[in-house]
């Protein structure tokens, strides 16, 4: 019998196919490894500002993370995070500087995940996400949270320690749920949250909370987000998604009741479609589906059996 992950597995989500990159944790610690990878010609480097990068076309049609040797990056010693080796020995830094460089041939264009992740190749794309997922937590955690002194970079951008009372801090990452809802009808159930455009629908999801599992996460957030209680729950896949550090866990889950009352907090809408309501609802343009780099799209594609329309950045 096929399952949900064995499905999605014969296509990878975005920003989670084999990177080729071996992060070499053991490094990190190592000064003269880490000063030997930065000075050898091979290194590339690239900068990492806000959550963007720059990107290019290359002439046979690929778009590539713009990278430059590190002799010609710019200058910086704290913010100079090691990321990793490729098969070939290559070594790769991201620099977390406060403007992105700029470009002689103008050819190149700054970009954030939603769109880069699904342009770059999967080398690039885990450089990416790997690089924005540091600068986001070195940019929110400069200060020890056990005494409030500011913390130095250590471990080439993968701890925090503090110099006042020796604590040492991680790169948080918070647990996500995302799931999609279906019942005995084999409907979906999809919601838009407050903020979104109108007609922006997509999968419920929250935050895993103390002391809770991930499916009791699953349960507790569709029954306050939609009211419908939930009983099978089944995993399926993850994503890196540091916006700024979640890690979103993709589920299946069957309801156990169809009666919905939204909290009107989160989640201003939420219906049950069919799969001919769906398509007709994407044909008529009442109903704008997620942007395809979001696992929540495959969510709904490994329910709704076909790619989802395609539309606006980054989808």
């Amino acid at each position: 019998m096929t399952t949900w992950t064995d499905r999605c597995a014969d296509h990878p989500l975005p920003l989670t196919a084999p990177s080729g990159i071996d992060r070499a944790a053991h490094l990190r610690l190592d000064e003269a490894s880490l000063a030997a990878a930065w000075s050898h010609p091979s290194t590339r480097v690239f900068v990492v500002c806000g959550g963007q990068v720059l990107i290019d076309e290359t002439p046979d049609g690929r778009t590539e993370l713009v990278t430059t040797p590190s002799f010609e990056a710019p200058l910086t010693e704290a913010h100079r995070y090691f990321l990793g080796t490729d098969e070939d020995g290559v070594s790769y830094f991201a620099l977390q500087k406060d403007s992105l460089p700029g470009r002689m041939d103008q050819s190149a264009r700054p970009a954030g995940l939603r769109e880069a992740g699904h342009l770059l190749g999967p080398r690039d794309a885990g450089l990416m996400v790997h690089a924005v997922a540091l600068e986001n937590w070195q940019r929110m955690h400069r200060f020890c949270s056990r005494c409030g002194e500011r913390t130095v970079i250590a471990a080439a951008g993968h701890i925090r320690r503090c110099p006042a009372c020796g604590a040492e801090h991680y790169p948080r990452t918070d647990p996500a749920v995302i799931m999609l809802v279906t019942d005995d009808e084999d409907r979906a159930l999809l919601g838009r949250q407050m903020h979104w455009p109108e007609g922006r629908f997509s999968t419920l999801a929250g935050f895993v909370e103390p002391g809770e599992s991930i499916e009791q996460s699953v349960r507790r957030e569709v029954r306050e987000e939609s009211g419908i209680t939930v009983g099978e729950v089944e995993y399926v896949a993850s994503q890196p998604w540091p916006f700024p550090s979640s890690l979103m866990l993709g589920f299946i889950a069957r309801a156990t009741s169809t009666g919905i009352v939204v909290d009107g907090d989160e989640i201003s809408e939420a219906r049950w479609f069919s799969r001919d309501e769906l398509s007709a609802a994407f044909d008529s343009g009442e109903v704008l589906p997620p942007y395809g780099i979001s696992i929540a799209a495959r969510l709904i594609e490994l329910w709704y059996g076909k790619p989802l329309p395609k539309q606006g950045p980054g989808s």
